[in-house]
């Protein structure tokens, strides 16, 4: 039920959504005073939410940085969380915007600072098929020649949540002692160390995949973006995510 409502509120909360049916009023309603206030309240949310400058803002003040890493220590494992490919309509994986996280756990493992990685990621569709993120990676990483006795797949998991709760038992099973690197987006990184710490899994923040640009403003800042309106709904949903954790007490 959790699973499903976290799917719901994450649509219901789009701010293009409230633009689109605002501006669409202000088409259809006959009445001329609610039309301009309806055109005039849609404008001003898609304005709101497609400026670069408002999302670099929030972004800078969500994101959490990575600790700095003991020099020479090599970690038993880096956990990389799912959501940085998908399948096509022919079943075949593909990398999308978030392929850093992937990235990032191939590069660690490569360099000697991380023993194994472990790709924790099932299929986070609301209506699942039968493509398993995790196990798609694996071939991946074996492309990439990363030695089978450095991988660790959990593939049953659909949020953050199961993500905390099959890796630890893994991890568990397969005697990797913690503290262990945790790699996701930056926006993702504080309601997943709020997941995993609250279960009990010892993680080090390791973040990547960054949306906020550096500090510097330009005129860009100010421009309307298609991109940006995507960058809100994600933002909102962690938000959200991480009041709701700490309401329940998941976190």
């Amino acid at each position: 039920m959790f699973f499903i409502l976290s799917k719901v509120l994450a649509f219901l909360i789009c701010p293009f959504l409230y633009a689109f049916v605002l501006l669409a009023l202000g088409i259809f309603l006959n009445k001329p005073k609610w039309k301009r206030k309806c055109l005039l309240a849609g404008f001003i949310i898609l304005w709101i939410f497609s400026t670069p400058l408002l999302l670099n803002l929030l972004a800078r003040a969500w994101d959490v940085a990575p600790e700095t890493l003991q020099p020479n220590k090599t970690y038993s494992a880096a956990i990389v969380l799912g959501g940085f490919s998908g399948d096509d309509k022919n079943g075949k994986g593909s990398f999308n915007w978030a392929a850093d996280r992937f990235i990032q756990g191939v590069m660690l493992q490569k360099t000697g600072v991380v023993k194994k990685i472990l790709i924790s990621s099932g299929n986070g569709n609301l209506f699942a098929d039968g493509f398993k993120e995790a196990d798609w990676a694996k071939s991946q990483l074996t492309i990439l020649q990363v030695p089978d006795s450095c991988i660790l797949i959990e593939n049953q998991s659909r949020n953050t949540r199961e993500n905390a709760s099959y890796s630890k038992q893994l991890l568990v099973k397969e005697h990797q002692k913690g503290p262990y690197l945790l790699v996701t987006s930056a926006f993702h990184m504080r309601r997943s160390l709020q997941i995993f710490r609250k279960q009990g899994v010892e993680v080090i923040p390791y973040s990547c995949n960054y949306v906020a640009g550096d500090k510097s403003f330009s005129f860009a800042d100010f421009v309307p973006s298609a991109d940006v309106l995507g960058g809100w709904n994600i933002y909102i949903k962690e938000i959200i995510g991480v009041i709701v954790n700490k309401i329940t007490g998941k976190g």
